[in-house]
């Protein structure tokens, strides 16, 4: 396993982190913790989960993601060993069951933190994420900023910011974070961070994949500039990238064919690019899955790549992707294909 210190912090994380937004919906108790135990045993020390997971969240079994890693670090005793981070929900009706007042207020920060705790069965968070911006902006598919009022932004920044300060100053939580962030939110967070001692966010958790790496036109200038790390997400694309959905395919059990609604990255171009990487990973005599996986391993602004699974054989080679080092002509053919398709899936 490969390792590095988390932006600003002094978090020591794993190149590779394990992603656990299908624990308790479509991975059972028993999965879970086989993949818990496996990804430990490889070096992973990076847990990603949310108050809100697993996805599709569901007032049925939300929380179950934190819970169920909370049980296996007990039944472990590894709690100093991992790093764990969740996110607090943004506002929305989408989790509107969580709590009235879902968002980045004081308040709903305040509750979200301790159903967190009690749920991971621990005294503190490694690194605490606003799941995604309490105003209007470009997030979840969108890139083309289309303004609206700023009286209806919502909580301010700031007031969010001092409840984080608050968590953290308590030891309740150690760093902090973003989630689905555009450049400009990111250097407010830090703006205003620097001006008030208010605490800095060290990553900002993000969409990336070869379908979508739309954050390298402005985000990623700020988070190399300003010590802010890269915690990538859906770095295969919902698992398109490994091609099994190619031509309308859905393997029994897969996540498109479990959750059909899901088509972000299913465009028709999103399709046409899946297609020419497939064939040059093949070309290459490499495993798709894992050439996407390296080409976002092998990004300067990555902090760690956040991966999923849903069978053991998919955790195994995604971890092992951390082995394979891409070549210049692989990489430059990826760059070619990238300039016929450009962020077909934001």
């Amino acid at each position: 396993m490969q390792y590095k210190m988390l932006g600003g912090s002094d978090l020591r994380v794993s190149r590779i982190a394990l992603g656990t937004m299908t624990f308790g919906s479509q991975n059972t108790e028993a999965q879970a913790w086989e993949q818990l135990d496996y990804a430990a045993a490889a070096g992973v020390n990076l847990l990603d989960t949310a108050e809100m997971y697993p996805v599709p969240t569901s007032p049925d079994y939300q929380g179950a993601s934190e819970a169920i890693i909370g049980r296996w670090m007990q039944a472990r005793g590894n709690r100093e060993q991992m790093i764990v981070a969740t996110k607090v929900t943004g506002p929305g009706d989408l989790c509107r069951y969580i709590r009235p007042d879902v968002g980045l207020s004081a308040a709903s920060i305040r509750d979200a933190i301790e159903g967190s705790l009690r749920r991971l069965q621990t005294d503190y968070v490694d690194l605490y994420q606003l799941h995604w911006p309490e105003r209007q902006s470009n997030f979840f598919g969108q890139l083309g900023y289309v303004p609206g009022d700023v009286a209806g932004d919502g909580v301010a920044i700031e007031e969010t910011l001092r409840a984080l300060k608050t968590l953290v100053d308590d030891g309740r939580v150690r760093y902090v974070g973003l989630s689905n962030e555009t450049a400009w939110g990111t250097m407010e967070f830090l703006r205003l961070a620097d001006k008030l001692d208010l605490p800095r966010v060290v990553s900002v958790q993000n969409p990336y994949s070869l379908l979508n790496r739309s954050l390298e036109v402005g985000l990623a200038e700020v988070m190399l500039r300003e010590q802010v790390d890269l915690l990538a997400y859906s770095p295969l694309a919902f698992g398109v990238l490994s091609g099994k959905y190619l031509d309308g395919a859905r393997p029994d059990g897969s996540r498109l064919q479990l959750y059909p609604s899901y088509q972000r990255y299913l465009t028709e171009q999103g399709q046409a690019a899946t297609r020419a990487y497939v064939a040059l990973a093949k070309d290459a005599g490499l495993d798709p899955s894992q050439m996407a996986l390296a080409y976002v391993n092998s990004r300067p602004f990555l902090g760690s790549n956040i991966i999923g699974a849903s069978k053991m054989d998919q955790l195994r080679s995604n971890i092992a992707s951390l082995n394979l080092a891409l070549n210049d002509d692989v990489l430059a053919q990826i760059e070619a294909i990238h300039a016929c398709y450009t962020y077909p899936c934001p």
